[in-house]
C-alpha cells in the first residue's frame, strides 16, 4: 500500500523480500543503480533504497559486505564519533557542552542571554569538530574509511562540516542523515541498525 516503508537490516532484508515476491506471483524485472526496484509478475512494486549506494550487482550481496564506517553525530551540546568495521566499534569519543535553550522574554536580557547561547553554540560546534578530526580525519586520509555517515541536527551538522579540517570526509558522506537523540555512547552503538538498513517501500502490503 503507497505510505508504507520499512527499514529492514541486512539479515531480514531476504526474507523480506522473498515473502513479498511469493504474494505477488514473482519477479520479473530488476533495475538498479542508486536504488534497487523489483516488479513482480502483478505489477506490485518494492522500491529499494540500499545503504552505500550505487548497487552494481545483487542487492543482497551488496548490503552484506563489511564496510569500515566513520559515524559523526552531532546535537547542540553532545556530540559522538566513531569508526566502526562492520558492527563492531572499534574507535570513539564521545563528549557534551552546555548550551541552553532558547530564551522567550523580550527585552535587554533576552539580548544578552541570545549572545551567551550563541556563544555557547558555537564552543559545543568547534569541540565537535575537534573529536571529528581525532576519530575521522585521520582514517579518512589514509583511505581506510568505505562511507561517513552523519546523523542528528542538520544544521548543526553543516555547521561542523565546514571545518576545514574535516575536508577528507566530505567526498565519503553518505546522503542518509540518520535520526538519533542526544548523542552517547549507547546510541552511538546502535547507529549501525540505522546506517544498514535498507529503506523498502512497497507498493503492496505484507508484514515485516
Amino acid at each position: 500500500m503507497a505510505g508504507e516503508r520499512y527499514a529492514l537490516p541486512p539479515e531480514r532484508l531476504a526474507r523480506w523480500l522473498g515473502r513479498w515476491a511469493e504474494a505477488h506471483g514473482g519477479v520479473v524485472r530488476t533495475e538498479t543503480g542508486e536504488r534497487v526496484v523489483f516488479t513482480a509478475s502483478d505489477g506490485a512494486v518494492a522500491d529499494c533504497e540500499p545503504p552505500f549506494p550505487p548497487v552494481t550487482g545483487d542487492l543482497l550481496e551488496h548490503v552484506a559486505q563489511e564496510r569500515t564506517v566513520g559515524v559523526l553525530l552531532v546535537r547542540l551540546g553532545g556530540h559522538a564519533a566513531g569508526v566502526f568495521r562492520g558492527r563492531a566499534l572499534v574507535d570513539s569519543k564521545v563528549d557534551s557542552r552546555l548550551v541552553h535553550g532558547r530564551h522567550r522574554a523580550g527585552g535587554s536580557s533576552a539580548n544578552r542571554f541570545a549572545r551567551r547561547r550563541a556563544g555557547q553554540a558555537r564552543v559545543a560546534l568547534q569541540a565537535a569538530a575537534g573529536v571529528a578530526v581525532r576519530v575521522l580525519a585521520g582514517p579518512a586520509a589514509a583511505g581506510e574509511l568505505d562511507a561517513v555517515v552523519l546523523g542528528g541536527d542538520r544544521r548543526a551538522l553543516d555547521d561542523v562540516m565546514a571545518d576545514q579540517r574535516l575536508a577528507p570526509l566530505r567526498a565519503l558522506v553518505a546522503d542518509r542523515v540518520i535520526d538519533v537523540p542526544d548523542p552517547r555512547l549507547a546510541v552511538l552503538r546502535d547507529t549501525p541498525q540505522l546506517f544498514l538498513a535498507t529503506i523498502v517501500r512497497p507498493s503492496g502490503r505484507i508484514g515485516s
